[in-house]
């Protein structure tokens, strides 16, 4: 698959009615911890910076990076295209960056990653003291969810259950799946303030046509929102997003 056709798909998945909440409970889900701004932010595996122009809208100042030479570029763009300032880099996860941030993103990495506790050590070093890390993943609990209710297929889901092991369809490519008390305990030298869900409910719905509905999505959105923190629906939740707070000490 060539750097456009991901791109396409990419794109296209986060216009999607799931999408976009997906990006919308992280921003809210993060706006409950974050300092005041201007606050200094760097996305780790940033992408195309749409999680981190949410954030730069709000007045932080932020920093992506990402391995792709072309991603960075493609972030500039989506900035300038608001007049928002950025700071783009075209550097590995691993690589060493200069100075320590108020908070540090590592949204939808730890899957595509072969030694994710590295990865998350790597991210937390970037952290001040006090600061904030902020982790995003697809939750392994959800993953047997999804065959059982998309497709109506309880033996596919039964094989789900004993495999950490999935596909995505956006870029066809291997994932491990994690849950959010695998994260928890890779956070050495963090104090856990946060265990949220990202698409509790959505996810789970077959009807994918009535979702693009504004009024239904509507709904849909508020109910996503409320669920987020409400015990039980974050373990099973899409998404897992586990914030930390860097110890001081």
């Amino acid at each position: 698959m060539t750097f456009g056709d991901a791109m396409r798909q990419w794109r296209e998945w986060q216009q999607t009615p799931w999408g976009r909440l997906r990006y919308t409970q992280a921003e809210v889900n993060l706006a409950r911890h974050l300092p005041p701004a201007p606050s200094t932010v760097l996305d780790l595996a940033g992408g195309d910076g749409a999680d981190a122009l949410r954030l730069a809208r709000r007045g932080h100042r932020v920093t992506v990076v990402d391995r792709s030479p072309e991603m960075p570029a493609e972030a500039r763009r989506a900035f300038a295209a608001e007049d928002l300032p950025l700071e783009a880099v075209h550097a590995d996860l691993f690589d060493e960056l200069p100075g320590r941030y108020d908070v540090v993103l590592l949204h939808n990495a730890l899957q595509y990653l072969a030694d994710p506790a590295a990865a998350l050590r790597k991210a937390v070093s970037h952290v001040e003291p006090g600061g904030l890390l902020s982790v995003i993943a697809i939750n392994r609990h959800s993953e047997p969810l999804r065959p059982a209710t998309m497709g109506s297929d309880p033996a596919a889901a039964l094989a789900a259950l004993d495999t950490d092991q999935a596909r995505t369809g956006t870029f066809d490519q291997a994932l491990t799946l994690y849950s959010a008390d695998q994260v928890l305990a890779w956070l050495d030298g963090c104090e856990p303030v946060g265990h949220h869900g990202i698409l509790a409910t959505t996810g789970y719905i077959a009807d994918n046509a009535r979702k693009h509905d504004p009024g239904f999505f509507a709904e849909l959105e508020r109910l996503e929102l409320a669920l987020a923190d409400r015990v039980p629906y974050p373990p099973v939740a899409r998404f897992l997003h586990v914030v930390a707070r860097r110890d001081v000490g």
